[in-house]
């Protein structure tokens, strides 16, 4: 068995959960948990958020997931229907969906089931990915209610650009093109993403789509997620399966990149892009051997990284190796592999052990 193990904190997930209830003011909140629960194991996740409101997924196919393992508040598919047989699939499971298309509509047109789906109405305000232009929002919003298989309760939803920038005029804009489009009109409101909720307060509306503070990620460039309240769900360790004494000028690595640059010990340690560690994270990416700081040298391989041990000079074989998480924030790590954090969470791979952690 590899050593390489991902261990899920459950009761931070839950004290992440109470600290966006805490910001909330009262506003119903939906745990995102789209990508596996952001690469934390969907139905893990969603029993430990368990006092969420609704969970956001991304396919029929994680409903039917979390309704399998018995979760039995909403579930809102943010894609929406593709498919006529889709909407059969949403009533039996209970599912709602959001509606951005007019492919979307013309199958609702089509369906001959009255028994009502609850649908979420996506308006685009300026991102221009998915949803409806505000101008016809109006008029979507009267066909789906004249529709005797649509729940008139219809949620009114955007989704913002640029929300993790609390001085933006994009996101101001948004809010106001929303607050135009859909003035009048029955249903509760859902704006809020989770930097919305910290940077936002005039966007927080009815419902909340919270998904990288449950996991304690940053939401927010140069801020870390301990800055609000949050802390990491996840930490990856391994361990050292070697330590070499080299020699000043030994190289190290494929394609020999990184020489030495006095006589000192190196690591090696059992984890690399086959389990999910970012093949092009740098030379000096940090680390944690038994606690003590450590860093990346040389190229990542698919099972094995090289470390810097100058800092941890009595490191052994069988240490502890923490790759991100509790004491090393996965952000430090995303800067220096060029990504984003939640990149790296949905990306470890499967022969990764998971173990759950409730302390």
């Amino acid at each position: 068995m590899r050593s390489a193990s991902a261990t899920i904190h459950l009761a931070a997930l839950r004290g992440n959960l109470a600290r966006v209830r805490e910001l909330a003011a009262g506003a119903k909140v939906m745990a995102v948990v789209k990508a596996d629960g952001y690469g934390h194991g969907l139905e893990r996740v969603a029993r430990a958020l368990a006092a969420a409101d609704a969970f956001g997924v991304a396919s029929i196919a994680d409903g039917q997931r979390l309704r399998a393992a018995g979760i039995g508040q909403r579930i809102v598919v943010l894609a929406g229907p593709d498919a006529a047989g889709d909407l059969a699939e949403l009533r039996r499971l209970r599912l709602d969906a959001v509606i951005h298309d007019d492919s979307q509509l013309d199958l609702l047109a089509a369906d001959s089931d009255r028994r009502p789906l609850r649908l979420w109405l996506k308006i685009d305000s300026g991102m221009h990915r998915l949803g409806f232009a505000p101008e016809r929002v109006r008029d979507v919003h009267a066909r789906l209610r004249a529709m005797p298989g649509v729940d008139p309760a219809i949620v009114l939803m955007t989704h913002f650009a640029n929300s993790d920038v609390f001085d933006d005029a994009l996101t101001a804009r948004q809010i106001d093109c929303f607050e135009a489009a859909t003035a009048g009109l029955d249903g509760e409101r859902s704006l809020a993403n989770s930097a919305a909720l910290l940077g936002w307060p005039a966007a927080r509306g009815q419902w909340l789509r919270v998904g990288g503070l449950l996991y304690g990620m940053s939401v927010v460039a140069g801020r870390p997620a301990a800055e609000f309240g949050f802390a990491p769900a996840m930490t990856l360790t391994t361990r050292l399966v070697a330590v070499h004494g080299l020699r000043r000028g030994d190289r190290v690595g494929y394609a020999a990149t990184w020489e030495c640059p006095e006589d000192m010990p190196v690591g090696v340690a059992a984890i690399g892009y086959g389990d999910g560690y970012p093949r092009h994270a740098a030379i000096g990416t940090p680390v944690l051997v038994a606690g003590r700081p450590a860093s990346v040298i040389g190229r990542v391989s698919m099972d094995l990284v090289t470390l810097d041990l100058r800092h941890a000079a009595d490191a052994r074989v069988g240490d502890t190796v923490t790759l991100w998480g509790r004491g090393l924030p996965v952000e430090e790590i995303a800067n220096h592999a060029g990504t984003i954090a939640y990149e790296l969470t949905c990306g470890v791979t499967r022969r990764v052990r998971f173990v759950e952690d409730d302390s």
